[in-house]
């Protein structure tokens, strides 16, 4: 596998979990990966479908971890929700199932909380979810409500546990109000679009390195560039033949792309 066509790319987009880090634990290779992408002048981003975190907080994050960079360097699927539905329909309002980072985009972008009559029902990862949460959602959108999900992952990788993820939360409404949910985050070509206009690079110039396979490396296929899956995170080898395409690149970890 040649790694220098990879090497020359001017634009990295980055997911973290299982990437940069797991859970508290900074993941090998992924200092010596961060530091190449700032010594080398590399445009970067680090994109994540988790909607639970402003970019502050995820810069906080990694400065605890021993790894320093601007919060301009982080998008969200929180923010990309709230500028897809800043764009639909400005000025509105939602009820949301979801922590902080995805409640504050949206205030951000001018959307005010509505639990009457909202024109939009959102849910990310929550650590709040209850029955009474569903029910007023299921009530909300067979009112009207359009159900919007920040990200369609089913799981989340705690350590070595997994934990249900916004596409599991957002199920039993869309089975109890007979609507599917539209996502927002990754495969989305909408999140991605918006991750290379703030790198301002290039297509071929570009690449896109994840751990999944259902979100991160068909994102990059969906949006021609290219792929790099790390075995760092939720994909092992053996589970690349349960999918019918396949990234550019498998490494063991960020750390080997470094020379």
């Amino acid at each position: 596998m040649n790694l220098d066509l990879l090497r020359k790319k001017q634009g990295f987009i980055c997911d973290m979990d299982g990437v940069i880090y797991h859970g508290d634990h900074l993941l090998p290779g992924a200092q010596a990966f961060v530091e190449w992408l700032k010594e080398e002048n590399k445009k970067f981003l680090f994109l994540t479908n988790s909607s639970e975190k402003s970019p502050r907080e995820l810069k906080e994050k990694l400065d605890r971890l021993g790894i320093q960079v601007e919060a301009t360097h982080f998008y969200t699927s929180a923010l990309a929700t709230a500028s897809f539905l800043a764009s639909q329909r400005p000025n509105g309002s939602a009820y949301v199932i979801g922590e902080a980072g995805l409640i504050n985009a949206l205030y951000e972008t001018g959307f005010s909380m509505n639990e009457v009559n909202p024109d939009y029902v959102v849910v990310g990862e929550s650590r709040s979810y209850s029955y009474e949460k569903i029910e007023r959602a299921v009530r909300l959108v067979r009112n009207g409500a359009k159900l919007i999900g920040a990200n369609p992952d089913l799981t989340d990788k705690l350590g070595r546990d997994f934990a249900p993820a916004t596409g599991a939360l957002i199920a039993p409404i869309e089975l109890a109000s007979g609507t599917k949910a539209y996502f927002v985050g990754k495969p989305n070509p909408i999140m991605m679009r918006h991750g290379r206009k703030l790198l301002a690079c290039e297509r071929e110039d570009t690449a896109i390195v994840g751990d999944r396979m259902d979100t991160d490396i068909i994102a990059g296929i969906h949006s021609d560039i290219d792929t790099v899956l790390v075995l760092s995170g939720v994909t092992s080898k053996e589970d690349l033949k349960h999918f019918a395409y396949h990234p550019r690149y498998i490494l063991s970890g960020v750390g080997d792309i470094p020379e």
